[in-house]
């Protein structure tokens, strides 16, 4: 029972993540799913692409209202990341893609996603990149960074808001706060087709799968309520260094 209250506890805590820096869910998710209620890292895996894309889809409505959802950019960057999504999430049928090369292959991508957290430059701004980087055609690069991230979410189970927002903010060339709304309804979409790949290899305990969901969906709205009060910018590197603490426990333990 205790456990019980303790991970949902948690689960708010994935929200709370999404809501106020706009990524950050799966990355809770799968090792609290794994080490705190004892699921099977694969099932995890399918389990947090199914709350992190419900949970995405809630925390965009507000961003939606307040215009930073960029249409364009969606149907640019999400048809590409949904098929990587489910190919990622396919490519765990292979015989030997074990439980522990999935989860370290999350370890590392955790590492790399605390480094970027720790190490993102906020003051960058589009116009600046774009000066920087006039070679690059949108219609091309960001369709092929869809691909890669969707290939990632579906293989390890990551949202991928750590590397959208920066895509979108460098190639497409779009505002950090649309960057962030516009990413929660990628992560919308490819989250589903991630855990369609994953549906006949896993048995899901539905119960424990909503209950989180709908924790975290409380998290969600208090997450983006506190962003009046917190500068998101500044709590991503504490976040950042909290991500890498959980990625070293997560390799050693494999």
């Amino acid at each position: 029972m205790l456990i019980t209250i303790v991970g949902h506890l948690l689960a708010v805590a994935i929200g709370i993540s999404l809501g106020l820096i706009g990524g950050g869910g799966s990355i809770l998710a799968v090792p609290i799913l794994v080490y705190v209620m004892g699921i099977g890292s694969k099932e995890a895996i399918a389990m947090s692409l199914f709350i992190v894309g419900i949970v995405s889809c809630i925390g965009a409505i507000p961003h939606w209202f307040q215009g930073n959802v960029n249409l364009k950019t969606v149907v640019m960057f999400t048809p590409a990341a949904m098929v990587g999504s489910f190919l990622g999430a396919r490519l765990t049928t292979l015989p030997w893609i074990t439980d522990t090369i999935q989860l370290i292959a999350f370890g590392v991508v955790m590492v790399l996603a605390s480094v970027l957290m720790i190490r993102k430059q906020e003051n960058k701004t589009p116009t600046s990149t774009e000066e920087k980087h006039p070679t690059y055609p949108k219609w091309l690069a960001i369709p092929i960074e869809g691909l890669a991230v969707g290939i990632l979410t579906g293989f390890v189970g990551v949202g991928g808001g750590f590397l959208i927002i920066p895509a979108l903010v460098l190639l497409g060339g779009i505002p950090m706060k649309e960057a962030i709304g516009t990413s929660l309804l990628i992560i919308t979409f490819k989250s589903a087709t991630g855990f369609l790949g994953y549906i006949d290899q896993v048995t899901v305990d539905w119960g424990l799968m909503f209950s989180f969901t709908l924790a975290a969906s409380v998290g969600t709205w208090g997450g983006a309520s506190l962003t009046q009060y917190i500068d998101g910018k500044k709590l991503q590197k504490g976040f950042g260094y909290f991500v890498l603490a959980i990625a070293v426990f997560v390799l050693v333990q494999r």
